[in-house]
């Protein structure tokens, strides 16, 4: 396990990393109309470079894996990825906020249920400020419809299940982040292949194979180096705490992204929206807080055990 600072540190490289992706990626879906999955295709093909020119380098070195045994875990992601964009098309933007903020119960009653888990009370808790001010900042646009509902509940049952395997995979195969990304960014991509033509066009307009420019191509390059960056961390995140502290991080980024949507592109933010993302960080700083309460005893504990032994 990772030391405290080297976890704030992998934490302030995704926040700079996500939120850096969220804009690259929202101006090229503005200004190229680049296709959406098929940008998470590319996404995965220069992660895998980049963990392949890093291990030439000698940054890390591959651990031998049963590639069948990573297929569960590329496809829940493939499943994520298809589920998130027939939400968002099946839904408003604040509907498909609102339930994937679902997503951190979800993950607690899963590992509770199944992985033998425990959260306490206060940790349970800390979801109430958190889902509220995400409803205060998303309810104006909530619409719900029977189709959308049914692949918003499926997008965060598969997200949930794909950040727990993230974490028990590391585990599992004893494995780094870089070692487990190694065998899932290809797969996944290889997985996406047969995706893409269901959902988007290939050929002519927005599709994959048009000539784009050698603007749209270096800023969808620029956009694929900095989700090696993102799915790295996300992958040593979740490996070095849970997909619950990943979960908050997420909620961290979603006000910084509101807040930065306001600054830079002078999206408008309402006062409701205010009291939502002030709501959101106080959960944020209580679960840090209990959190880091609950560590500290846990060594106390341990240094208990050993003075004893």
């Amino acid at each position: 396990m990772a030391s405290s600072g080297a976890i704030t540190f992998g934490v302030l490289g995704n926040l700079v990393s996500s939120i850096s992706i969220i804009f690259l990626n929202k101006w090229i879906y503005v200004n190229v109309g680049f296709p959406n999955i098929s940008l998470t295709l590319v996404h995965f093909v220069i992660t895998f470079l980049g963990l392949y020119a890093s291990q030439l380098a000698n940054v890390f070195n591959p651990k031998s894996l049963q590639l069948w045994k990573v297929v569960p875990l590329s496809l829940t992601f493939c499943g994520f990825v298809v589920l998130t964009n027939l939400s968002l098309q099946n839904n408003t933007v604040g509907t498909y906020q609102v339930v994937k903020c679902m997503t951190m119960p979800v993950i607690m009653f899963i590992q509770t249920k199944f992985y033998n888990k425990t959260f306490s009370m206060n940790v349970k808790l800390t979801a109430v400020p958190i889902t509220l001010g995400v409803f205060l900042n998303s309810y104006y646009d909530m619409k719900f419809n029977l189709l959308g509902s049914l692949y918003a509940g499926l997008g965060v049952l598969v997200t949930s299940m794909y950040q727990i395997l993230v974490g028990v995979k590391q585990q599992e195969f004893q494995v780094n982040s870089m070692q487990l990304l190694y065998y899932q960014a290809p797969l996944s991509a290889g997985m996406l292949l047969f995706v893409v033509p269901i959902f988007e066009p290939i050929t002519g307009e927005h599709g994959l194979l048009q000539p784009w420019s050698y603007q749209a191509l270096g800023m969808v390059v620029l956009s694929g180096i900095m989700a090696f960056s993102v799915n790295l961390s996300i992958f040593w995140i979740i490996g070095n705490t849970s997909p619950v502290t990943y979960n908050v991080i997420g909620h961290l980024k979603f006000c910084i992204t509101i807040i930065g949507g306001f600054l830079i592109f002078r999206d408008p933010v309402s006062s409701n929206q205010c009291v939502g993302i002030a709501l959101t960080l106080a959960g944020i700083m209580a679960y840090t807080h209990f959190k880091t309460t609950e560590k500290q005893e846990e060594l106390q504990r341990a240094k208990l055990v050993m003075q004893k032994v």
